[in-house]
């Protein structure tokens, strides 16, 4: 059974294509499931729309979730579609996010760190100049968000862990293993699922978030895995899930999940 849950479409500023595009996609690519995740507004902002080309605009939200919600309905019987959506992690604004995510009925929340003291992730100058030790201390910050979002209780899927090394393919081998076990356990002791998430190919690392050798300590702490191919054109959606399903095997992963209603649906790999 295949499924993809994490997809975008032209509210984020991004992305190409409406949401009806996202899900003829993914009954051309022969899912059973679609989950239609665009990010959030930035809800700690007072300003509607502070950054146009990275997120939807407050007043574009409750319409964003009337027609995912009208396209469930209308494709109900051909193809499962989720109602999703993508979360930045701001521990300053968590109440604020809760606030007003918990007002709609979500299928799922992806919880996903894009910055750490307040720079981009996939800005690749925020590495210029650094030591080794700034370099560490960078990537241990990045990894204690996403524990902090883990234990939240916002979240059903920790997004792309490893995405900081999108245009900084070094970042892999900044020594950090003992923040990435802790985050690890942190995410399998709140019952939080990470994404395998195809999108890396787009980026200067190539390659899928997160490696191999963070997938196989996820496999040792008991993580639960999903899969989103993090679509910002419809022809990307499923991207590689044949071949993402065929390597968790081979880690020896026997199961993924996706989420409904918020509750983990297990599915045999």
């Amino acid at each position: 059974m295949k499924f993809d849950l994490h997809t975008h479409h032209f509210r984020c500023g991004h992305a190409d294509g409406n949401i009806r595009d996202y899900i003829e996609a993914g009954l051309s690519a022969g899912l059973s499931v679609i989950g239609i995740s665009d990010h959030t507004p930035y809800f700690g902002h007072d300003e509607d729309q502070p950054f146009p080309r990275i997120a939807m605009g407050k007043q574009a939200f409750a319409g964003y979730v009337e027609e995912v919600l009208k396209l469930k309905q209308e494709y109900a019987g051909r193809i499962d579609v989720l109602l999703g959506i993508e979360s930045d992690f701001f521990p300053e604004h968590l109440g604020a996010y809760r606030n007003m995510l918990n007002q709609y009925p979500f299928d799922y929340i992806i919880g996903s760190v894009h910055s750490v003291s307040e720079v981009s992730i996939f800005n690749k100058n925020r590495w210029k100049g650094l030591s080794q030790e700034e370099k560490v201390a960078s990537k241990e910050a990045y990894y204690d968000l996403i524990r902090q979002s883990a234990r939240s209780g916002l979240f059903q899927i920790m997004g792309h862990i490893d995405a900081m090394k999108g245009n900084y393919p070094a970042f892999t081998d900044i020594p950090a293993a003992q923040a990435i076990d802790d985050t690890l356990k942190t995410i399998a002791e709140h019952g939080v699922a990470i994404e395998i998430n195809t999108s890396g190919k787009t980026k200067l690392s190539g390659g899928w978030y997160p490696d191999d050798s963070i997938l196989e300590r996820a496999l040792h702490f008991g993580v639960s895995v999903t899969f989103g191919s993090d679509a910002h054109i419809p022809s990307r959606v499923g991207d590689e899930w044949e071949e993402v399903a065929q390597r968790l095997k081979e880690i020896g992963f026997q199961e993924w999940v996706y989420f409904k209603n918020k509750q983990k649906v297990t599915v045999p790999l």
